[in-house]
C-alpha cells in the first residue's frame, strides 16, 4: 500500500518555526559558555595564594584473602603567609588522592591568625590537646622560626618569620598539630584587647612596654648583684 505524504508536516529545510524556537536555540547555543571559565580562572587565582605542606604520610595495610590491601593516610597544611593557616587530613588507595583530600579539607578549615608587624606573635601563648603540649614565645626581628618538625610547617605557610616554639610531651605530628592550633586560637592583637575592654589601643600597648621594661631592668639588677 502506497504511503500518502502528510500535508501538515513541514520540510527540515527553511521551515516556518514557532515564536519559541529561536529563544530554544538561543539557550542550546549559550549552555557551558564563559561564564564557567571565568568561575574557574577565579578558583585557580584563589588556589594560587596558598602555600600547603606535606606533613605526615601514614601507610596502613590491611590483610585481605588474596594478600595485602595499602592505604594512605595524608595530613597538610595550608596557609596564605598573611596569617590565615588551615590543616586537613585525607584517606585514599593513592597518595596523590590522599593529599588532594587533606589540601581540601585543610582549605575549608582555615583560621585567621593576627600577627605583629607581620612577622611574629603578639604575646607568648600555650597549647594543649590529648598528650601533645606546645609553648609558643614571639621573639625579636632576626631570630627566625626556631621549631620543629610539625610545628616549622605551621608557621611557615601562616608567614610568621620570628618565633620561638617547643613541643613538650609526645611528638605525634598530629596532636603536635592540633595542639599548636589550640594555642593559635587564643592569639589576640592589642587592637582586639582594647575593643573588648572598652579602651584604647594606645593604653594596651604602652601598659605592654612598660612591663617588659620593668623585666628587663630586673634582670639587669640581678646579674649586676652576682
Amino acid at each position: 500500500m502506497a504511503r500518502t505524504p502528510n500535508a501538515e508536516r513541514t520540510p527540515r529545510d527553511g521551515a516556518a518555526r514557532g515564536p519559541g524556537d529561536g529563544d530554544n536555540r538561543n539557550r542550546r547555543d549559550n549552555r557551558g559558555g564563559g561564564d564557567n571559565r571565568g568561575q574557574n580562572k577565579n578558583n585557580d587565582e584563589r588556589d594560587d595564594e596558598f602555600v600547603d605542606k606535606l606533613v605526615h604520610i601514614n601507610r596502613v595495610a590491611k590483610v585481605v584473602k588474596g594478600g595485602k590491601r595499602f592505604a594512605f593516610a595524608a595530613l597538610v597544611v595550608v596557609g596564605d603567609n598573611k596569617g590565615r593557616v588551615g590543616f586537613g587530613t585525607g584517606k585514599a588507595r593513592e597518595v596523590p588522592e590522599a593529599i588532594r583530600k587533606a589540601t581540601e579539607s585543610a582549605k575549608r578549615g582555615l583560621i585567621k591568625v593576627p600577627l605583629r608587624e607581620g612577622r611574629t606573635l603578639h604575646h607568648d601563648v600555650f597549647g594543649h590537646f590529648g598528650a601533645g603540649r606546645v609553648v609558643l614565645r614571639t621573639a625579636p626581628a632576626g631570630t627566625g622560626i626556631i621549631a620543629g618538625g610539625p610545628m616549622r610547617a605551621i608557621f611557615e605557610t601562616m608567614g610568621i618569620q620570628d618565633v620561638v616554639a617547643k613541643c613538650i610531651g609526645t611528638t605525634n605530628p598530629h596532636n603536635m598539630i592540633k595542639a599548636t592550633f589550640e594555642a593559635l586560637k587564643y592569639m589576640q592583637s592589642p587592637r582586639q584587647v582594647a575593643t573588648r575592654r572598652s579602651k584604647k589601643v594606645g593604653d594596651i600597648v604602652s601598659r605592654r612596654e612598660a612591663s617588659t621594661a620593668q623585666v628587663i631592668d630586673g634582670t639587669e639588677a640581678a646579674a649586676l648583684s652576682e
